[in-house]
């Protein structure tokens, strides 16, 4: 006997806002082990920056690409696959033994993440056709994302203290399992007829210019003038190559034209606003609190929180 709609639904949301509580767990879990990192690995300061920005520019590269492959082979298909990985590279960061590895598994977490949150929104919306049924859907998959960003940080701290800094990436392979079951039950797979191809010079150069001025900011001291100057300039101009190819594209990846909507726009300033503020202090501050103050984990995290 098969499942209700409803039924499905709830199966299907249920596994989609485990999967956005993993991935806001892992973005803010994170920072407060960065000094437990640091001796375990052991790791410099730089090391430390890279195992947060090797998550977050993997993130940021995947995440308009994705929109493109879900529509053309299947979200439940992509998000399965994805959420797949994301426990898989969970495992990876969990077993590493030294900085470099944890950057590589890091960057590997942090495509998968980003491929699996985006894919957990388009779900959502096609999931639901009712328009106060998604409403509700959509305010408790914000809420359980907010739960994850917001009470990372007590959770990580709390796992750390109890455990070892591996769990605070290993809890993600059983809470894999855990958002799998109900997804592959419940999620009806949806296409687009009138899939994108996918927009392969505008991930290039999107992906040089993000990887290119994350260098240069976290590197540059040690670059020399003239070298971060260079790698400056070739962040800049794969930018501005990157806003060429889409405005010239029949099939862009991302259609500038919707900075005209003022909504829009404010919204965006908005974010940004928030990421200068938040992430900075979610960096630095475990460091400063634990190195500085001498204050343990669990102290950092409610901190934080």
């Amino acid at each position: 006997m098969s499942a209700s709609p409803s039924t499905r639904n709830t199966a299907a949301l249920i596994g989609v806002c485990l999967a956005s509580l993993m991935f806001g767990l892992e973005i803010s879990s994170v920072p407060v082990i960065l000094p437990t990192l640091e001796t375990a690995l052991p790791a410099d300061f730089k090391d430390l920056q890279w195992i947060m920005n090797a998550y977050t520019i993997a993130c940021t590269t995947v995440l308009m690409a994705t929109g493109t492959f879900a529509d053309r082979y299947g979200r439940k298909l992509v998000f399965i696959t994805s959420t797949v990985a994301f426990g898989i590279t969970s495992l990876m960061c969990g077993l590493a033994q030294s900085a470099s590895v944890l950057i590589a598994a890091r960057f590997l977490q942090g495509l998968a993440g980003g491929a699996m949150f985006t894919c957990t929104i388009a779900i959502i919306s096609h999931q639901y056709q009712d328009e106060h049924e998604r409403g509700i859907a959509f305010t408790t998959w914000g809420i359980i994302s907010g739960i994850g960003l917001g009470f990372g940080p007590i959770i990580g701290s709390t796992i750390n203290a109890v455990s070892s800094w591996h769990w605070v990436f290993l809890i993600h392979v059983p809470l894999t399992f855990l958002a799998l079951i109900p997804a592959s039950i419940g999620i009806k797979e949806s296409r687009d007829p009138h899939a994108k191809r996918l927009d392969g010079w505008g991930i290039v150069t999107l992906t040089i210019a993000v990887f290119g001025l994350t260098y240069v900011i976290t590197q540059g001291a040690d670059l020399g003038r003239a070298t971060a100057i260079g790698l400056a300039a070739i962040a800049v101009a794969s930018f501005a190559a990157f806003v060429l190819v889409e405005r010239n594209t029949a099939q862009p990846m991302f259609d500038f034209s919707v900075f005209r909507i003022r909504k829009f726009s404010g919204a965006i300033i908005g974010c940004i606003g928030m990421n200068f503020c938040y992430w900075p202090f979610m960096i630095y501050l475990p460091t400063y609190f634990e190195g500085g103050l001498g204050l343990d984990s669990g102290a950092v995290g409610l901190l934080l929180l």
